[in-house]
């Protein structure tokens, strides 16, 4: 059973920076687009950013410019730089991956930007 594992989260003050990984649990898979997405209490969850295996990427508006997302094929590991936080981006983040035309969640790791 594949499963991925985000770690990373944590409490940071306004204008901080904190970075975000995902792993897959096990070994010798080869993931295909992979992505982080966000939830916020009460909103729907919402895509972050997503990168190609190729490394072609995409951001929500509300990211570009202060958040980047990068990958190691050779660990099937993605991650997410994230620079100058803002109060609203405090959510659970959840990484998401393809692989062999099925998309898998982790279980979210919580991001909380206050002072």
């Amino acid at each position: 059973q594949v499963q991925l594992v985000e770690s990373g989260g944590g409490l940071v003050q306004p204008g901080g920076s904190l970075t975000l990984s995902c792993v897959p649990s096990g070994s010798g898979f080869s993931f295909g687009a992979m992505g982080w997405y966000r939830q916020a209490p009460e909103k729907r969850r919402e895509l972050v950013a997503t990168i190609t295996r190729g490394g072609n990427t995409n951001y929500a508006d509300s990211v570009k410019g202060r958040f980047t997302i990068s990958r190691d094929n050779t660990k099937n590991t993605v991650y997410l730089q994230m620079n100058s936080l803002k109060p609203e981006d405090t959510a659970v983040y959840y990484c998401n991956g393809f692989l062999s035309a099925r998309s898998y969640w982790g279980q979210g790791t919580q991001v909380t930007v206050s002072s």
